[in-house]
């Protein structure tokens, strides 16, 4: 009897031990996941407090174009409440619409030679694009992490833990149709 005891005291110690090495790697995929999204917070924090300084550069030039200004104005703002909510969803479309303003606002910009000559204006317009480039890696890895999350606590016997301790999938930040087809060149000239 003793045998037997041992040997159910030593399998159910097996089984928490693996139990307790499950859960522990789902808790690092979302902490991962948590750290990926504020990498991304971080740098939409970044180009958030650039683009006033952008927009009041193009100011300067009055015959600059309003409505273009105010396009990347609205977006930001779309973006900011996004972020601020942490909706990736709405984070996704607001992200296109601020790309796009931006592109217009860099492709009307040429037509402005003193514009384009301006010390500030060119050292915003690199910042901005090199944000724009760490933010678009930081997704990568975003989605990344959320896949790895989402495919961990659907698998056995993970999903068991997963449902236990309230692991939820997590979205990932997506594109719009728009963002992903090509550039139409035309319209950020015309």
């Amino acid at each position: 009897m003793e045998v037997m005891s041992l040997m159910m005291l030593g399998l159910l110690a097996v089984v928490v031990i693996y139990a307790v090495q499950l859960y522990n790697g789902l808790v690092s995929l979302k902490h991962n996941v948590d750290k990926a999204w504020a990498n991304i917070d971080i740098l939409l924090k970044q180009r958030h407090d650039e683009l006033p300084k952008l927009v009041e550069t193009c100011k300067q030039y009055k015959q600059f174009e309003q409505e273009t200004l105010q396009r990347v104005i609205t977006a930001r703002s779309q973006v900011q409440e996004a972020r601020q909510a942490q909706d990736i969803a709405a984070l996704g479309g607001a992200e296109h619409a601020l790309r796009s303003g931006l592109g217009r606002l860099f492709a009307v910009a040429e037509a402005y030679p003193e514009l384009r000559s301006n010390e500030n204006f060119m050292q915003l317009q690199q910042r901005i694009s090199s944000l724009e480039n760490a933010i678009a890696d930081r997704r990568e890895l975003y989605n990344e992490s959320v896949n790895l999350n989402n495919v961990r606590i659907e698998q056995f016997p993970e999903v068991l833990l997963a449902g236990m301790f309230g692991f939820t999938a997590k979205p990932l930040l997506e594109f719009s149709g728009a963002e992903k087809s090509d550039v139409d060149l035309k319209q950020l000239f015309s």
